[in-house]
């Protein structure tokens, strides 16, 4: 998902591949282009890491997604990161510049997928909690509705 703008004359896929293809194994690096919802979902709950760069933007659903399919996240230090991630706890933050310290985060939670269990079940546990349409939002909206205050 992305809220940016296309590049002149070069997709995101080829633009990546030139920059640090010759570093991946292209046997572990998917690129699934549009799909549906529920596939997008499968994807997520296969993956060994998820990078969630934004600076600094609004904070997405796809973040959401990510930490409820119980993705290892790595995402931008960034104010609306910083609200829902806890570093160590329920994924890694680095700084939105840092290559090295991002590159680091990714080699380790590819290198120890087994041991970032209790990170990927914090993820998903913290937006049950937090962000849960049922049991959370719904009734917090229901109830600004029946206030009729907006608070």
């Amino acid at each position: 998902m992305s809220y940016g703008r296309a590049l002149k004359d070069i997709t995101w896929r080829e633009r990546l591949l030139s920059e640090v293809g010759k570093h991946l194994d292209m046997a572990r690096v998917h690129f699934v282009g549009r799909v549906k919802y529920r596939d997008y979902l499968r994807v997520l709950q296969a993956s060994t890491v998820h990078v969630y760069l934004t600076y600094p933007f609004v904070l997405s659903r796809s973040l959401l997604d990510a930490m409820a399919a119980g993705c290892v996240v790595v995402g931008s230090r960034t104010c609306p990161v910083e609200e829902v991630i806890r570093d160590g706890e329920n994924g890694r933050l680095v700084e939105f510049f840092n290559k090295e310290q991002l590159v680091e985060a990714v080699v380790d939670a590819c290198a120890g997928r087994e041991s970032f269990g209790s990170m990927r079940a914090a993820a998903r546990a913290s937006v049950m909690q937090r962000y849960d349409l049922r049991t959370v939002c719904l009734p917090r909206q229901v109830a600004m509705l029946g206030r009729g205050d907006g608070s």
